[in-house]
């Protein structure tokens, strides 16, 4: 079915409302395939006038954000979580090769990293979902033009992720 942005963010406030544990995330997730799938939602609210980080919506009961993200160019992020809330990236055009983290130590400090090995690759492609819970270290990897939507547990702009460093 197709959606709107204000339909979609209804539905992932109906499902978060109803169950904001993991069960919830996977049905937002399942959602978010299905909107970044859809190649209208896609041109209609991931156009060119997007940046690396455009808010769509952030809940005003539940503190959920739904995020646009379009690239230009090549980026890779260095490992990080999200602190204490979760993400749930979708890919609505292009590809990102997303590495998972398994953690060897913490960040002795909010200044430094914490140290982590590599446990999973894998490529996102348009219609692709995956759930990164709280502390999930990950890093995106985009080789060129890629656009991206993103379910935030909370606003990532006012939380400290932890970064790290592969060893």
């Amino acid at each position: 079915m197709p959606y709107t942005l204000e339909q979609f963010a209804a539905e992932c406030h109906r499902i978060l409302a109803a169950d904001s544990g993991p069960g919830g995330r996977e049905q937002v997730r399942e959602l978010l395939g299905e909107v970044c799938a859809d190649r209208n939602f896609v041109a209609t609210y991931l156009g060119d006038d997007v940046s690396e980080r455009d808010i769509f919506y952030e809940d005003p009961d539940l503190g959920f954000c739904i995020v646009g993200h379009v690239e230009f160019n090549s980026r890779l992020s260095r490992p990080h979580d999200h602190g204490p809330t979760w993400a749930i990236y979708g890919q609505a055009a292009g590809e990102t090769v997303m590495t998972e983290w398994e953690i060897v130590s913490p960040p002795p400090n909010r200044d430094e990293p914490g140290r982590a090995r590599r446990a999973r690759v894998y490529t996102m492609t348009p219609g692709s979902a995956y759930v990164f819970n709280e502390g999930c270290v990950h890093s995106p990897w985009r080789n060129g033009p890629t656009r991206l939507l993103r379910v935030e547990g909370q606003n990532i702009e006012y939380i400290h992720s932890a970064h790290y460093d592969e060893i």
